[in-house]
Parts: C-alpha cells; sequence; structure tokens
C-alpha cells in the first residue's frame, strides 16, 4: 500500500543525504574534545608530568569558549573554492588532521609547554570546525529536519567522543600514544570526505563589511521582538538538569553504589540511554514540530530529574538505578536534541556561525555559574529535597514557552525566530 505524502515526507527525510552528513560531521566535531582533556591527561600522568602542569592544561580548551570571537570571519569571507561553508569546514578539517597528528608527536616528559600549544592548535582547530559545521547544519537542513538533524549530529558527537576516550585508552595499552594519536587523526578522514562530497547549502548574501559580520549579528538578534526573553529561555531551559548532573557522582557514592556499578550502568548503560533518547527525541521533532516537543521533553526532563529522589529511599538497588538512569538519560537526550534545533532555528542565514557560535556559548553559562552552589544546597536541603528543588527550577524555562506560541502557530510571530531582520 502507497504511503500517505505526509508520510512519504517523513520516511525521505530520516535516510536523507542530510541526515548522513549531520551524523558524519557531529562524529568530527566529537572526536577531538576529549584528545585534549582525559586522553591527553593520561598521557601526561604515565610520563611521569606533576599534577599542577596537568590541571593548567585545561586552559588550551579556552578557544571552545570564545570561538564567537572569530567566527564574524567565517561568516564575511568566502573561501576561493568550495564556497563559503564548505571552504571553511574543509581548511579547519585539515588542519585540525594535521594538529591531532602533531600533538602525538609532541613529548610531554621533555617539553610539556611545547604539548600545551600543539593541543591549543587542536582545540582553536576543533572550535573552528565547530562554528562552520553549526553553520553549515543550519543551512542545510529544512526547517521541519533541524530536530533530526541536530539529533543525529549530537548522537554522531558523542560516538566520537567516546571512540576517542575509550578507544584512546585501550588502545594506548598496546601501543605508543604516537600511533594512537595518528589513529584517531585518520578518523577525521570521513568528515574531510563529506565536506567534499556533499553539495554547498543556498546562501544569503554575506556581510558587506567584517565590522557587519561582528555587529550585524548582534544588532539582527536585538531588534525582533522577544529577544531578552529567548536568552532567558535558552539559559533557563536546562538549568533543573545541568544543576542535577554536576552532584550525581558524589550521590551514588554517597549512597553506597561501588564505582564498578557506577561505571557499568551510569555510563556505559547511560551512554545508550541517552543515544536512544536522543534519536527517539529527532524523530518525534520531525513529527510534532520543535515547539511542542520542547514542551513535552522540558516536563520529562524535570520529572526524570525528580525521580532521583526515589535513590535516596531504595539504597543501593541496581535495578531502581538503572530505571532512574534510562529515564533521565533518554530524556536529557531528547530535550538536548530540541534545545539544539530550537537555536539553529532562530538564527539569521546570513549571519549563522556568529549567531549559533553566540548562543552555544550562551549555553554554557548555567553549567559554570549555576553548578558551582550546588554543594552548598545539597548540604542544606539534604539529597532527596536537592533533587526535587532541581526539578522545579527547570519550571520558569519551560513555562517560557508560552511567549513563544505565535511562532508555534505560523503567525507572524512575536519573536520572529526566522531570524528576519
Amino acid at each position: 500500500m502507497p504511503l500517505k505524502p505526509e508520510n512519504a515526507r517523513f520516511v525521505r527525510s530520516i535516510f536523507s543525504r542530510r541526515m548522513l552528513v549531520s551524523f558524519v560531521m557531529g562524529f568530527s566535531c566529537g572526536l577531538p574534545l576529549l584528545l585534549t582533556i582525559s586522553v591527553l591527561q593520561a598521557w601526561m600522568k604515565e610520563e611521569g608530568v606533576d599534577l599542577a602542569t596537568i590541571g593548567l592544561m585545561s586552559l588550551v580548551g579556552l578557544p571552545y569558549t570564545v570561538k564567537f570571537l572569530w567566527a564574524p570571519v567565517m561568516d564575511r569571507f568566502v573561501p576561493p573554492f568550495l564556497g563559503r561553508r564548505r571552504g571553511w569546514m574543509l581548511m579547519a578539517q585539515v588542519a585540525l588532521f594535521f594538529a591531532v597528528a602533531g600533538l602525538g608527536r609532541s613529548n610531554p616528559a621533555q617539553n610539556p609547554w611545547m604539548m600545551a600549544l600543539a593541543a591549543f592548535f587542536v582545540t582553536f582547530f576543533s572550535a573552528s570546525q565547530d562554528i562552520v559545521v553549526d553553520a553549515y547544519r543550519r543551512e542545510d537542513l529544512a526547517d521541519e529536519e533541524l530536530g533530526l538533524g541536530s539529533s543525529l549530529y549530537i548522537n554522531g558527537y558523542r560516538v566520537g567522543m567516546l571512540l576517542a576516550s575509550g578507544g584512546g585508552l585501550i588502545m594506548a595499552d598496546h601501543m605508543a600514544w604516537s600511533q594512537v594519536y595518528l589513529i584517531l587523526a585518520l578518523c577525521l578522514v570521513p568528515g574531510i570526505l563529506a565536506t567534499l562530497l556533499t553539495p554547498e547549502p543556498p546562501q544569503a548574501e554575506a556581510p558587506s563589511s567584517l565590522w557587519m559580520s561582528m555587529a550585524g549579528p548582534l544588532a539582527d538578534y536585538f531588534r525582533r521582538d522577544g529577544a531578552w526573553l529567548i536568552l532567558a529561555f535558552i539559559l533557563l531551559y536546562k538549568l533543573g538538569d545541568q544543576m542535577a548532573s554536576i552532584m550525581t557522582t558524589p550521590f551514588y557514592l554517597e549512597i553506597g553504589f561501588t564505582k564498578t556499578q557506577i561505571g557499568t550502568v551510569v555510563k556505559l548503560f547511560g551512554f545508550w540511554a541517552t543515544i536512544g533518547g536522543s534519536l527517539a527525541g529527532g524523530l518525534i521533532i520531525l513529527r510534532w514540530g520543535i515547539y511542542r516537543s520542547l514542551w513535552i521533553f522540558g516536563f520529562l526532563q524535570a520529572l526524570s530529574t525528580a525521580c532521583f529522589a526515589i535513590l535516596t529511599r531504595t539504597g543501593p538497588d541496581l535495578s531502581w538505578l538503572a530505571a532512574v538512569i534510562a529515564f533521565e538519560n533518554a530524556s536529557g537526550g531528547m530535550g538536548t536534541a530540541a534545545y539544539a534545533a530550537f537555536m539553529a532555528s532562530i538564527t539569521n542565514k546570513k549571519f549563522t556561525a556568529t549567531q549559533y557560535a553566540l548562543l552555544t556559548s550562551l549555553m554554557g553559562i548555567p553549567r559554570v555559574f549555576a553548578s558551582a552552589p550546588t554543594g552548598f544546597f545539597v548540604n542544606g536541603l539534604g539529597w532527596g529535597m536537592f533533587f526535587l528543588f532541581c526539578a522545579l527550577i527547570a519550571l520558569p524555562g519551560i513555562l517560557l514557552l508560552t511567549q513563544f506560541s505565535d511562532w508555534a502557530s505560523g503567525r507572524k510571530a512575536k519573536t520572529k525566530p526566522t531570524g528576519s531582520p
């Protein structure tokens, strides 16, 4: 029996070239992240580098936080080959390949500061790849495909992180670190091939000057009605989830779970629950749209956070831990997919790289500042009330969605999320 037109479009979207590219690009962006964090820390520790130096090495990750500073260059200038998005992607990916391979040739015992410089190049070119891949994904996907495309990108990102961290450490037990980094550099080749083979998306006119590419994205954004409400939503939507997650490992240990149980259930089982939730979220967004999905996933995130309070009653029961982790990670994966799709949907295609880089930098603020006092909250409230408090903290962000109802209905939007000047 032939499929209904809407079902046929649904199936075509799932198996389209754009979705495959989203996954491959996510993998290519996720793989370098831990090469300068946990993998590099393990290498330095093995070589006898002191802990103070290892701790300072975290500063090489600064480009991920301030990547919006050079994003305007990628909006303003068009490389002489492959177009504005693919040209910049190819340059960032090729440079990243050589930077990762070069990092493997450094020697942490003899010259840790030269290694730090090599690691900085990895993070700089990795952050540059993130900027232009985010812009490409926004421009390549139709609005109704942003949810599924974002979920596949996120899943590819997590697979890349798993390969780099788990795979890198396992390989390091059997070969030299230089070989490990060379193999992981070669794992970036699929992203390069995807850039060469995929078409350039339709382009809005580039900003007329570098100043316009810096000032234009901000002027364009704040010209919209409800601009500050959107920023508040981005800051608050996942606030409760982020606050709870920072304290979960101490919580598991305090109620009696072993490190092996935490590693097996929380990390491995939880990883696949997140992957499944993100993929399911993308499919749901494709069917229901971003707005309705943000409502549903937001309440599921809050409820799953509250469920951690159950473990204060059950104690170290593995079946309850698995149930709570499955629910929390799956709902978190769904929420992240909708959250990323929402941020992509409110960018102006003329300034995609800069606006998306600014928004993704903004979303990291609660993770740093709101998570800092969580230990004091636990001491004052106790574990059960702390998780219930985190669930309630999520409600203001969810309720801000009422301000975006015009966007959802397709009428003249109060917040103009399509980015029209």
